[in-house]
């Protein structure tokens, strides 16, 4: 095999919680999170060095790029006598707060596995994609899962795939570093029961999935950002069950019971900012 096409699917977050802070300035987390259709094509080939190329302005195509450094490593980690010429097909809005770099990189990672015929399993990419990003053992691993400590902590949950979604990026982005500020400086009054939300995803009982939808960075962005909530609004009177902003932001997702209504969000919001009906997986 001496070249490998696959799909990186991004991620949203049915629930964040930020549970503490460690000393080095990293937090706890506590979030179940979540892969949908929306994805980057990453094609790997073989080749005598790392090459990244991309069809994206917004990302960039040198070693600074996430998918590059995943590339790195894995050569270095596992004595690779080549490299490989990475191509990126981006769909996935960057700075959105769907894991769009990460899941790039968890790309790279499972595809030179199999590119190079080593067999390892995915723990073991895992633990190798940890020291990339936190969200990147989540992109190795896929479905539906709780994340905690720093997000490397993952336990799977059951499927809860093929619920509609719409998911809207609007045109600025948000700095995960201010967030986190922003989360340290303000008490936070609503924090997600994840229990309650793993008991509903196990009965896919989607409204009381939506019922426990909680990201407690809405409430620093909500002042700043008051186009989230305006998202928020348009999605719920176009029929949407439960409504979230994924991640630290920017971007808002709807659930739907109905593609007709997922739809006619979408066609309200898609003028304006990125926006389309996709799904879970």
């Amino acid at each position: 095999m001496n070249k490998i096409t696959l799909d990186a699917n991004a991620k949203i977050n049915l629930s964040l919680d930020v549970t503490g802070r460690r000393e080095d300035g990293y937090h706890f987390v506590s979030m179940v999170m979540q892969s949908v259709s929306l994805c980057d094509r990453v094609e790997l080939e073989k080749a005598d060095e790392i090459v990244l190329e991309t069809d994206s302005g917004e990302i960039p195509a040198d070693e600074s790029n996430i998918a590059y450094k995943a590339a790195k490593l894995f050569v270095e980690k596992y004595g690779i006598d080549g490299g490989v010429k990475i191509k990126i097909e981006k769909n996935i809005p960057v700075c959105a707060g769907l894991a769009g770099g990460s899941t790039d990189a968890a790309a790279v990672l499972k595809g030179l596995n199999l590119l190079y015929g080593l067999g390892l399993t995915e723990e073991e990419l895992m633990e190798t994609g940890l020291k990339l990003g936190a969200d990147v053992p989540f992109c190795i691993m896929g479905g539906t899962a709780l994340a905690e400590g720093i997000g490397e902590k993952l336990t799977g949950i059951a499927s809860f795939k093929d619920v509609i979604i719409c998911l809207a990026k609007p045109d600025f982005s948000v700095s995960t570093p201010q967030a986190y500020k922003d989360i340290d400086s303000k008490p936070v009054e609503k924090h997600p029961d994840n229990q309650k939300m793993i008991a509903a995803i196990e009965k896919r009982d989607i409204k009381g999935v939506c019922s426990e939808m909680v990201n407690v960075f809405e409430e620093v962005m909500r002042d700043k950002h008051p186009q989230i909530e305006e998202i928020k609004r348009v999605m719920k009177t176009c029929g949407a069950t439960g409504t979230l902003m994924s991640g630290s932001g920017p971007s808002v997702y709807g659930v739907f019971e109905s593609a007709e209504n997922a739809e006619k969000a979408e066609s309200l919001l898609k003028e304006k900012m990125f926006c389309k009906v996709i799904k879970t997986v």
